[in-house]
């Protein structure tokens, strides 16, 4: 997956002790070392070696990106989540930097001050890090939901939304990438994320009682209709519809009511690699089909 969102300069201030207490411990996170790091690596069967100074100056520029990440939130949304910020403290995202093509770990390139996509191979990306924490927000994740992310790719994604909620569910239709990718979470003590490789246009039926967040990090010609059948009453389906490789996407906030009625929301402008797989051999079917314009209850939150 791979998204671009634009970026603030303001900056805010959070209370990481306050913070952290709000997502799910792991041993990883509470002795995140040089050594730690390596070990996990290689238990995820990505070797890697770092010197002290290398893993210190990665560490040194978590901070900044963390109040850039709050500030943002702040900008966009009026408010920072302070679940979503403790997430992206928890999770050590230079652990998923890695070229799974090519078979090598850059690290080197986490916590960069002007975010941006970061090539993972087989065309697929890490998304810059503003756009997933907005994302992850509007998701609204809680402590007893169950997720299901369309598009693994590196994993972090539904790596930040396990630190939150109870399930973590994530389907890749890139089979080199998804099995390589679902071997990274246990080392990190994330037992609560589950993979599979299949084309997430299906969604995941076999998952008892559906799912209470579905968020799609790829973008879609048109929302799945068997993903609308997924979503728990309540939940939310939140996804960026638009033509591939293309400016002019947009991101959907669709919600289902108690009586299992969809409503719509279009937000912000972004761009993302295309879904790929059964979507584009299948006419969009009407209901499911994002409206050109939106309606008054699909006021745009940006642009």
């Amino acid at each position: 997956m791979a998204t671009s969102f634009s970026t603030i300069t303001r900056r805010g201030v959070i209370s990481a002790a306050g913070a952290l207490c709000l997502v799910r411990p792991t041993h990883a996170a509470s002795a995140w070392t040089r050594s730690a790091y390596e070990t996990a690596m290689n238990a995820s069967g990505r070797p890697v070696s770092l010197t002290d100074a290398q893993f210190d100056a990665i560490q040194k520029r978590k901070p900044a990106v963390l109040k850039h990440i709050e500030a943002y939130l702040k900008e966009r949304l009026g408010a920072a989540d302070p679940a979503v910020v403790a997430a992206f403290e928890a999770v050590p995202r230079e652990y998923f930097h890695y070229i799974y093509s090519e078979h090598r770990a850059t690290p080197g390139d986490a916590y960069e001050s002007d975010p941006k996509p970061w090539g993972l191979g087989y065309g697929s990306a890490l998304s810059d890090y503003l756009g997933q924490a907005y994302m992850t927000q509007i998701c609204k994740p809680k402590p007893q939901d169950v997720t299901l992310e369309i598009g693994t790719g590196s994993g972090f994604q539904s790596a930040l939304l396990s630190r939150i909620v109870k399930q973590a569910y994530s389907i890749e239709i890139i089979e080199p990438l998804g099995k390589a990718v679902s071997r990274i979470f246990a080392p990190l003590g994330y037992e609560n994320v589950h993979t599979r490789v299949g084309d997430g246009y299906y969604g995941w039926p076999e998952v008892p009682g559906g799912f209470d967040i579905i968020i799609v990090t790829c973008a879609a010609q048109y929302a799945p209709p068997d993903l609308f059948k997924q979503i728990k009453p309540g939940g939310r389906l939140v996804i960026p519809i638009g033509q591939p490789f293309k400016r002019g996407q947009v991101l959907y906030i669709y919600t289902k009511d108690d009586e299992g009625k969809i409503h719509s929301k279009r937000d912000m402008g972004v761009f993302f690699i295309p879904m790929t797989g059964a979507i584009s051999k299948n006419p969009a079917p009407h209901v499911a089909s994002a409206p050109a314009t939106p309606t008054a209850s699909e006021k745009p939150t940006s642009d």
